[in-house]
Formats: structure tokens, C-alpha cells, sequence
């Protein structure tokens, strides 16, 4: 049977056009490569809260920063876990060693912790983040509050320097 010049025509047409096929095994990979690159990079990474109040001390720490409660002593305000607790100006001209508001506070915190504690290791762990043109006199007296409420590891924040530049 003789075909028509038009249906020759027609059939070279559709052969010509072949559906465009998708080559899926590269877009795979790269899928695959940042999936892993994502895991890898996201696995122990713990950023204390970073504010434009506090000017942190540098040095050459290798220790990574941990889940902990956070003080924050900035130039004017202490902080427990971003509420005002006290003025720096009131604890200075304050007598005791201890001070009260922020060792109430420090102890509501620990009755709201999740983390029982063993009586052997204190209350847990307590970060003090402090500005680093606050009087010594200040931070001695942080220090002495926590451990007066029964935290038995105090950490300072500190900033990481490069060791050569130390």
C-alpha cells in the first residue's frame, strides 16, 4: 500500500520529535552531597545569645559552649535568662557578698528545671556572661551568688582569639 507524500512528511515529524528524556542520577548526587554536608555541619553546634550590650573578653578557649543557664552582666543590668534581675549600680553600692534578687531567681530557675539534679554535683551548670569593662568587684559578686544558690560549675563566656594572635 502507497502512502501519501503527507503522511511520509507527518511520520518524519513525530520521529524527529522524541520526548526529551531527564537525566535524574546527577541531581541525585548533589542532593545526596548536601544532605550529608548539612548533617555533618549542623551535628553539636551551641551559640550562647549574642547581644550588642555585652562586649565579650577574648582568649584562646577550646572548650565548646553548653546548654546551661545564662547570666548576663551587661554595663548596667544583670540578666537571668534575658529577665532584669538587678542594677550593676544597686550591687555595687550594696554591702553583702551575695546577691538576693539573683539568687532567688537562680533558684526558681532550678526548681523549673527539667534536669534532676544529684545532690553530689550541685544544682548544674550556670554561664556568666559579663562585659569586659565590668568592675572585678561586680563579677566577684555574681560569681559568689551562684555558688551560694548551689550551682556547682560556673563557666565565663569568653571570645574565641586566634591563637595567633594571641
Amino acid at each position: 500500500m502507497k502512502r501519501s507524500h503527507r503522511a511520509k512528511r507527518m511520520e518524519r515529524h513525530h520521529a524527529r520529535r522524541s520526548p526529551a528524556a531527564l537525566n535524574v542520577v546527577s541531581l541525585m548526587d548533589i542532593f545526596t552531597i548536601l544532605v550529608f554536608f548539612l548533617l555533618v555541619n549542623t551535628g553539636d553546634v551551641q551559640n550562647l545569645p549574642s547581644t550588642s550590650a555585652v562586649e565579650l573578653p577574648e582568649s584562646i578557649s577550646e572548650a565548646k559552649p553548653r546548654e546551661t543557664v545564662v547570666v548576663l552582666v551587661t554595663p548596667d543590668d544583670i540578666l537571668l535568662e534575658g529577665r532584669p534581675i538587678a542594677g550593676v549600680e544597686a550591687v555595687m553600692a550594696g554591702d553583702g557578698l551575695v546577691i538576693e534578687g539573683l539568687q532567688q531567681a537562680l533558684l526558681d530557675q532550678a526548681s523549673r528545671s527539667l534536669v534532676a539534679a544529684d545532690a553530689e554535683e550541685g544544682l548544674g551548670e550556670v554561664t556568666i556572661m559579663g562585659d569586659r569593662t565590668l568592675p572585678y568587684d561586680v563579677l566577684k559578686r555574681v560569681m559568689a551568688t551562684v555558688t551560694e544558690a548551689g550551682f556547682s560549675r560556673v563557666s565565663l563566656a569568653v571570645l574565641q582569639q586566634a591563637e595567633s594572635e594571641a
